[in-house]
């Protein structure tokens, strides 16, 4: 069964939609972005989370390994997800597990990303990781709502756990999972009204992952 993530989470009430809503991952943001959160909010929201047995990951961007390493114990982080421009040498000094994102560009072909994943794999050696595959977009590390060619990843999906994210919403989704049947998807504004988490949209794009399954 596909996992979905549910990212640039601000409130305990989006929360609690999207547990509701049976989603299997939330994602917190610590970087720069209209969706960051203070380290007390985000303790909050993972708190209201591991009341329903639910993972949390923190979103960072190229800060200092060892910061990353203290907000993500303080918050109770289960996961933490590596969105900027860090090396597998720096992901190796993560102490928690890592969902590493990938920027997929329209020159990236399938050959150069399996390649690259696969020196993630030889670096990151037996450690949990996943790969999170987004959209490039210059000088932005997430939250785009802008889609990638998926049939990039299709070997890549079939060969590690591999997250799709980058525009995806209620009425896209159920084609990545049918066509690519990825470990899991990510979404963010896709669930969003005029910037803000909309409950019925989180919903839908869990219905809609669910019915491609």
């Amino acid at each position: 069964m596909t996992k979905v993530k549910i990212c640039g989470i601000t409130e305990i009430s989006y929360a609690r939609a999207a547990i509701e809503a049976e989603a299997d991952l939330i994602g917190v943001v610590f970087a720069p972005s209209p969706r960051q959160v203070t380290h007390e909010k985000a303790r909050e929201i993972v708190a209201a989370v591991k009341e329903h047995n639910l993972p949390a990951a923190g979103v960072f961007v190229n800060m200092p390994a060892a910061t990353v390493n203290a907000v993500a114990a303080d918050c109770g982080l289960d996961w933490v997800q590596l969105s900027g421009d860090e090396s597998w040498e720096y992901c190796r000094q993560i102490e928690k597990p890592v969902i590493k994102a990938i920027h997929i560009s329209n020159k990236l072909g399938e050959e150069e990303l399996l390649a690259h994943l696969e020196n993630g794999q030889k670096k990151l050696g037996s450690r949990p990781f996943i790969y999170l595959l987004d959209t490039f977009v210059e000088q932005k590390y997430g939250g785009t709502g802008k889609v990638f060619a998926w049939e990039t990843a299709r070997r890549a999906v079939a060969k590690y756990p591999v997250i799709i994210a980058g525009g995806l919403h209620p009425e896209n989704v159920g084609e990545v999972v049918s066509s690519l049947k990825p470990w899991g998807v990510d979404v963010s504004s896709g669930v969003e009204s005029r910037g803000v988490k909309d409950v019925a949209k989180i919903k839908y794009f869990v219905k809609a992952v669910r019915s491609a399954d």
